[in-house]
């Protein structure tokens, strides 16, 4: 039997924080800009995001949530008048003090001392204070809500440890702000938008998720309540990939968001904000890639199959080069997973070899082989990438007439996006252990496990001082509570932490 070889030098058992380098660069996802912890998206990647856009941007509008567009810069003025968010994002915060250069006299640029602004200007880190000031001035009366708004947007949070797609001082996100009469309306709305991300994760990304409350030392700065979506990536560790908070009246108090409610009373607003992010990338890298690369789930893979004529170098087969058209515009005519199917015919010079390999690095969903001989024969060879892949003895090539796959090429997507869901569910919840003390957590953790995966424990809701002790035991292990699942059950049992009655379960993990 042939050794299988793989299309990365490092393994993800070996060394993931390597392996997911590696996997951006060899499927040309992303590059260093030039400046820390700022990347450049390549088109791959990018065209993922675009996918991922788009159909979120669906589900929002469908929400009744308008889009709009806020500046970049934010006068500081707008921080100030929010004590406890501005404390929050104060270490993040990029400024801008001068709005002209001139030359120093030894062949640089410096500020021009006279081009001191008079106010520093924030560059955006959230949106929460210029769009409440805005909100300001739109909301009058009980008849201006609810008052729905969206941006998609770039942002920096000035990092000190970065990684692609996951952490970077510019990231690119789409930000819900929103503004209701009543609490009752701004939680149905907070929890809506969370659903939202955890039907398009699980739906969409083929990513499974916990849905569920953050504990008060989690909270958005500012927030009442905070709502993420947690996924656990190969490593064990989780990834925080969407969050929704509910604001309560803080944010209109300082921006002066009131409306007059029908009796005629002047009333503060309640407010939510709810994001996600180019970090969504971070996470389908992690929770579907292998050891040849990338694997992209068909619902957001820029390109769902991609044929490659078996050309040999500076070949132009016309005969072949029809044969493969024909097959692009007969796929492109059927629909899969609710859309036209996304297909590409790659016609460059170059090694048909190389170019499956680097199809296969980049996770495109469906691969097809068409040599001199398949097309005189009417057959095709088609690769799943979602299966393993034995590139010595090309294991996972299936023959089979034209005809016969373009009957099941849509059966095909479809099965690949819930065959990667499955396989990630079952991942997740085969790593997700019951542990009953704090001692048996802390063993848990220090065992010689590469990847141990998440800790459910009981949990007795402590807040203040009690909560900052515990905060500080389990970063002494180097682990966080993700969340509460909204779903979970009432709990029987003592808080491992406090030796209080449990009144829930909550996950604990390292985490990105």
């Amino acid at each position: 039997m042939s050794a299988i070889r793989h299309a990365l030098s490092t393994k993800r058992e070996d060394d993931f924080a390597q392996w997911y380098q590696e996997v951006i660069s060899e499927a040309e996802m992303a590059e260093e800009s030039g400046v820390r912890g700022c990347m450049v998206i390549k088109p791959w990647g990018y065209g993922i995001w675009e996918r991922i856009q788009r159909r979120m941007d669906d589900r929002i509008k469908a929400a009744g949530v308008s889009n709009c567009y806020f500046p970049l810069f934010i006068p500081l003025s707008y921080f100030a008048k929010e004590a406890e968010h501005v404390e929050g994002f104060a270490k993040e915060m990029a400024v801008v003090t001068h709005h002209r250069l001139v030359a120093d006299g030894k062949g640089g640029l410096v500020p021009d001392p006279d081009a001191k602004l008079e106010e520093p200007l924030i560059v955006r880190p959230t949106s929460e204070t210029v769009i409440g000031a805005a909100m300001a001035r739109w909301v009058q009366s009980w008849r201006d809500l609810p008052l729905l708004t969206n941006q998609w947007a770039n942002v920096v949070r000035w990092e000190m440890r970065t990684r692609m797609f996951l952490r970077t001082s510019e990231f690119l996100w789409q930000e819900g702000h929103t503004a209701h009469a009543d609490r009752e309306d701004a939680m149905v709305e907070t929890l809506r938008a969370l659903e939202m991300y955890r039907d398009f994760a699980e739906t969409e990304l083929a990513m499974p998720v916990v849905a569920g409350e953050k504990p008060e030392n989690e909270r958005f700065p500012g927030a009442v309540a905070t709502y993420s979506i947690e996924a656990m990536m190969q490593d064990g560790k989780a990834l925080q990939a969407g969050t929704s908070h509910y604001l309560g009246t803080g944010f209109a108090h300082a921006a002066g968001i009131q409306y007059q409610d029908r009796e005629g009373t002047q009333q503060y607003a309640h407010t939510t904000s709810w994001g996600t992010s180019t970090r969504m990338i971070g996470g389908l890298i992690m929770t579907h890639g292998d050891d040849d690369g990338l694997r992209v789930p068909p619902m957001v893979a820029p390109q769902q199959i991609v044929i490659l004529p078996m050309l040999r170098e500076n070949d132009e087969d016309e005969a072949l080069l029809a044969y493969c058209e024909d097959l692009r515009a007969a796929l492109a005519a059927l629909s899969a997973l609710g859309e036209p199917v996304r297909v590409l015919l790659d016609k460059r010079p170059g090694k048909a070899t190389q170019k499956r390999w680097a199809w296969v690095k980049k996770g495109v969903p469906l691969i097809l082989e068409i040599g001199g001989r398949d097309a005189a024969g009417g057959q095709v060879s088609m690769l799943r990438r979602d299966r393993l892949w034995n590139a010595a003895a090309k294991a996972n090539f299936v023959g089979m007439p034209k005809h016969d796959f373009l009957a099941r090429a849509v059966a095909e997507l479809a099965d690949i996006q819930a065959a990667l869901y499955a396989e990630a569910r079952a991942r997740r919840d085969a790593n997700i252990t019951a542990i009953e003390s704090f001692d048996a957590l802390a063993a848990f953790f220090s065992e010689d496990k590469r990847y141990p995966g998440w800790a459910e424990v009981h949990w007795a809701r402590p807040t203040g001082v009690e909560l900052e002790d515990v905060v500080q035991k389990l970063k002494a292990l180097k682990l966080t509570i993700r969340n509460t699942p909204l779903d979970g059950a009432a709990q029987i049992g003592t808080c491992i932490f406090t030796g209080r009655p449990a009144v829930e379960r909550i996950y604990v993990a390292r985490a990105y």
